[in-house]
């Protein structure tokens, strides 16, 4: 018996044959998912969709596909807020966006866009800055739901203060209501901030890049995938971006230790900015 055999425990193994499963069922793969992470999202869908074990569990998920909508929103969300890390949003405002002002025409892709609120929070910088009409964002992720509210552009009506709060923490030259309509329990944004995203399926575990950008922001994604495929994602940056092209990573990921930290220097160590070499 190999040495893994001899000290993998019933439910990794469980959860190995599960997440094959998903891959050769439904295409979805989320084998390079660190262990960690994956079984706590497993142990929420076991009691959210009342399964016994994860064997169960796989099995539901295999005959019924509407099973594997569900598991899917579990394992895929992705807690996030508009100008999260305010002085993420500042650093592009102040030190990129200069650069970004020579080139004729922009694209930035947001990779793992989740509910859309950095998709708005780029948009909105955008803006202030004169650069959303000649600029195409990429908004991508691998959950269909999230891709439709974030293509809605629709938030909770009591989450508006602190949006407001980190929008002026990052710089904000006006008020964030300018950019919303506030009806019964949420806030629309505005539609002109939409007219320039793209919203896409895609996966960092099996697509490839799609197009060249000067811009990428992926932020509290990498943090949930194991090394190899931390690795991969990383190469598909480094791939899609143009000469001398930006990127930015969440608050806890870094390029140190990886095979892309010399392919790399860093505008804002702090706030996690680098540029391609």
């Amino acid at each position: 018996m190999s040495e893994r055999g001899v000290h993998e425990s019933v439910e990794d193994i469980e959860v190995r044959l599960l997440l094959e499963a998903l891959f050769v069922r439904y295409h979805f793969d989320f084998r390079g998912y660190a262990m960690v992470s994956m079984k706590r999202r497993l142990r929420t869908a076991l009691e959210r969709l009342g399964c016994a074990s994860i064997s169960e569990l796989q099995e539901r998920v295999l005959r019924d596909s509407r099973m594997f909508d569900r598991l899917l929103q579990i394992m895929t969300v992705q807690v996030s807020e508009m100008f999260r890390d305010p002085s993420y949003y500042r650093t592009f405002r102040e030190k990129i966006v200069p650069d970004l002002r020579t080139y004729p025409s922009l694209k930035l892709w947001i990779a793992g866009c989740a509910g859309g609120e950095e998709v708005y929070s780029f948009a909105i910088v955008l803006e202030e800055e004169g650069l959303l009409a000649r600029t195409l964002v990429y908004a991508t992720d691998i959950n269909p739901e999230g891709l439709a509210r974030a293509k809605q552009g629709v938030y909770p009506l009591d989450r508006a203060k602190a949006y407001s709060a980190a929008y002026a923490a990052a710089g904000g030259t006006r008020s964030l209501s300018d950019y919303y309509t506030a009806a019964y329990d949420g806030i629309a944004m505005a539609s002109g901030l939409r007219e320039h995203v793209v919203f896409s399926d895609h996966s960092l575990a099996t697509d490839s890049v799609f197009a060249e950008v000067n811009v990428v922001s992926c932020r509290n994604v990498l943090i949930y995938f194991d090394r190899p495929l931390q690795t991969r994602a990383l190469g598909l940056f480094h791939e899609a971006l143009a000469r001398r092209g930006y990127l930015g990573l969440g608050a806890r990921e870094s390029l140190k230790f990886t095979p892309y930290d010399d392919k790399f220097t860093p505008v804002d160590a702090g706030d996690r900015w680098y540029r391609r070499l």
